[in-house]
């Protein structure tokens, strides 16, 4: 049975009438959503949960900070919906809802300007034809918002003509759903069939999710993980390096651990973007690369795969090594292909962000 969503702060039941007056001007400016189940798994006596922080609005959002869209995302728009900023890859915005709204996210425009950026899957033709003309493409990335809300009668109308497309190998599912509501998977027969259906296909359906904080990674949600895998999708996770959640060496490898125990394999740990609103959960650069380094020294290989990087406006910079005096990042993934593998060098700033 699906958890019920709650969609005002009133009916959160944890917190007190003085907090919900205090924070009506955030989520007057940024839209609150979360579901019994993900709400359950804080500890209300506790006010700097981790859960909490990830999912209810914080009064630090109301500091004038950051951009709307910080990785200049509108740069490498073609059409509505679909972005191409790396050869080989498409992306396409189907959807801009989420299970819950993490307080940190890096798109909190979808979500205040509903429709503007996401394609329909009636309207979705013509991002199908750019990929189909752009054979460099090998892999389209469903994102959003999340591609899970998405009916699954909806979704495979997307993945199927994708799949159709030949030079397509790889579909990846960027989600987040695995941790908010696992339920969503876990009683819907017809997603796992369809996974199914995609992999013995020949092609490649990889669904990159997003764990935080080692506690989401409840019994439930190994469930939904593990009938994506016995489905034959690949799973990998993503997070950001946030302060209050996970900014602990001891947090972050735990997280690692319990991810490769469970067959995930953890794949980028980001630097917290300049967004709008998320001041509170960023930490500076080299003391996130200095936590980032230290949750690596007492975990196997299996876990240890993760990559820091900045998801800038020209690519995935990762960063590569600290010295006395400076900081060194090299090109991971780059929009320019004249910059892979290029590494620069700038002084060390202990008070730098970004």
């Amino acid at each position: 049975m699906y958890p019920e969503y709650v969609t005002k702060l009133e009916k959160v039941k944890g917190i007190s009438q003085e907090e919900l007056k205090e924070l009506q001007p955030v989520e007057e400016k940024y839209k609150f959503r979360a579901n019994e189940y993900y709400l359950d798994l804080i500890n209300w006596k506790d006010k700097n949960d981790p859960i909490r922080k990830i999912i209810i609005p914080n009064i630090e959002e109301l500091e004038e900070w950051g951009l709307e869209d910080a990785s200049k995302e509108h740069s490498y728009t073609i059409s509505k919906g679909l972005q191409h900023k790396y050869r080989d890859t498409a992306l396409l915005l189907v959807n801009d809802v989420c299970g819950s709204f993490c307080r940190f996210c890096f798109r909190k425009r979808l979500f205040k300007n509903v429709g503007k950026e996401v394609v329909r899957t009636r309207e979705i033709e013509q991002d199908l034809d750019y990929i189909r003309k752009h054979e460099e493409i090998t892999n389209v990335l469903l994102t959003g918002g999340d591609p899970l809300l998405l009916s699954t009668n909806k979704l495979k109308s997307i993945i199927e003509a994708i799949n159709e497309i030949d030079h397509i190998k790889i579909i990846r599912i960027g989600t987040k759903t695995p941790a908010f509501n696992p339920f969503r998977i876990i009683s819907d027969d017809t997603l796992s069939s369809f996974i199914k259906k995609i992999t013995n296909s020949g092609k490649k359906l990889y669904f990159i999710v997003h764990f935080n904080h080692p506690r989401e990674l409840t019994s439930a949600s190994i469930q939904g993980i593990n009938i994506l895998q016995n489905s034959g999708a690949i799973i990998a996770n993503q997070t950001p390096l946030l302060h209050g959640i996970n900014d602990n060496p001891k947090t972050l490898s735990t997280l690692f651990k319990k991810l490769s125990f469970n067959g995930i394999p953890p794949y980028y740990v980001f630097q917290n973007r300049p967004v709008m609103g998320n001041k509170g959960f960023t930490i500076p650069l080299e003391k996130a690369y200095s936590i980032f380094l230290e949750s690596l020294e007492d975990i196997s290989g299996l876990a240890k795969r993760p990559r820091f990087v900045m998801s800038h406006e020209s690519g995935k910079i990762e960063v590569a090594a600290l010295t006395s005096k400076n900081i060194i990042f090299r090109y991971h993934r780059s929009h320019n292909p004249d910059n892979y593998g290029k590494f620069f060098v700038f002084k060390r700033d202990p008070q730098a962000y970004w």
